[in-house]
């Protein structure tokens, strides 16, 4: 997150969970480091995933504009499926989360041979979903916004 800040983004979440839910999970991750900017849940906006609104709220909330200049990550299908819907930018993150059923310490404790088994089912679920792209950690993203701002770069000098 500290990466993200730095290269002056706004972090918005959405998420699947109750409003009830959400504030505590908000709660618990300040005390680990991790303070979005916003963070909505599906009765903010009266429908969840794979509906685009909790993204449109996230972008008037935070006042981000054009939605190409927003890329939505996230770990399952549904996230996927909600940037896609938004028309934002949908980065699957294969190795962490939902996608492996595991904590990072429990995925790394696993055989190489089943990391790299669980990783590629993983790939080829978020992919199937659409992905523009997909990457297996958060570690991996800053190059993926790289290139899209390259691309939207591209976009705007060809106009």
């Amino acid at each position: 997150m500290e990466r993200f800040r730095r290269r002056g983004l706004k972090i918005g979440t959405t998420t699947g969970y109750t409003r009830e839910m959400l504030d505590l999970l908000v709660e618990a991750s300040a005390k680990a480091g991790y303070r979005p900017d916003c963070s909505l849940a599906p009765s903010d906006v009266g429908v969840g995933r794979p509906h685009p609104f909790m993204i449109y709220e996230n972008a008037v909330r935070l006042q981000v504009y054009p939605l190409a200049a927003i890329a939505k990550v996230g770990d399952t299908p549904a996230d996927i499926q909600e940037g896609l819907n938004a028309g934002v930018w949908s980065i699957g993150v294969a190795g962490t989360g939902n996608m492996t059923g595991l904590s990072y310490q429990d995925f790394q404790a696993l055989p190489a041979s089943e990391r790299q088994d669980r990783l590629a089912i993983a790939r080829t679920e978020l992919e199937n979903a659409g992905a523009h792209y997909v990457v297996d950690s958060l570690a991996e993203v800053d190059p993926v916004l790289d290139d899209i701002d390259g691309r939207l770069k591209s976009a705007q000098g060809s106009r």
